[in-house]
């Protein structure tokens, strides 16, 4: 079975005076079985490192170095201390216009730079209205996620863009579908297809964790908002700890 992973994304929001949420959490969960991640804003990477927990960068450019104002290398995550990076999340795809292509290219970025890439994809309502949500997703497998990857450099994240920071959550049959179908894709394309990690992300909280993660081929959470809080996340975490 893959080790379960509980990731946090803190989007735009935090401040050093918050990183104590991060340190209560890691004297929490100490002994934890499963792995722990969150992904602050960049200033705030550097000053994560010691808390006994991954921490990972939110995006990074699909480039090693150059004239690209603003962004950030995957190398220069690493340097700082992270050990994964978000990649392709919807809130980029919509705001910065991501295509496929791109994803995979920052994804591969990341191989190079020793870090793991946590691949999002997921459909938007118009989408799982008309039907089309299984060829959303494997149009965005199939372009997003590199032939490169493998168990140790790859964790998948669904998440469907209509749940996510909306409170509305797809229904535990529609979550056993799609990633059914991620995990019958993984092992088609990949040797260890079956070890690689999927999480499911869109208004994971601590009252509908433990149904979530009941789900087969769920191996932990993308979570947003409800990880800014190490009493909020706990709760997550506890949920997938237990199941």
């Amino acid at each position: 079975m893959p080790r379960k992973l509980a990731a946090g994304n803190w989007k735009m929001n935090g401040l050093r005076a918050n990183l104590t949420e991060i340190e209560t959490l890691a004297e929490r969960h100490a002994d934890s079985p499963i792995d722990i991640l969150i992904c602050p804003p960049a200033p705030l990477i550097a000053a994560c490192q010691g808390t006994l927990l991954d921490i990972g960068g939110q995006d990074c450019h699909p480039a090693t170095s150059g004239a690209h104002t603003g962004d950030i290398s995957a190398q220069m995550l690493a340097d700082v201390g992270a050990t994964y990076v978000i990649t392709g999340h919807s809130e980029r795809r919509s705001d910065h216009g991501e295509t496929d292509a791109i994803v995979a290219a920052k994804s591969e970025a990341a191989y190079a730079a020793g870090i793991t890439a946590v691949i999002c994809l997921g459909e938007t309502l118009a989408e799982r209205e008309a039907g089309t949500t299984l060829s959303v997703i494997d149009t965005q497998l199939t372009g997003s996620v590199p032939a490169t990857a493998t168990v140790q450099n790859t964790v998948i994240a669904y998440e469907p863009v209509w749940a996510i920071g909306t409170g509305k959550v797809p229904t535990l049959d529609q979550i056993a579908e799609v990633h059914a179908y991620i995990r019958a894709h993984l092992n088609a394309r990949f040797d260890d297809g079956n070890k690689m990690r999927i999480l499911y992300g869109g208004s994971v909280k601590g009252s509908n964790a433990a149904g979530i993660f009941g789900v087969p081929h769920v191996d932990g959470a993308l979570v947003g908002g409800a990880s800014l809080k190490a009493d909020d996340f706990s709760e997550i975490i506890t949920a997938l700890e237990a199941s």
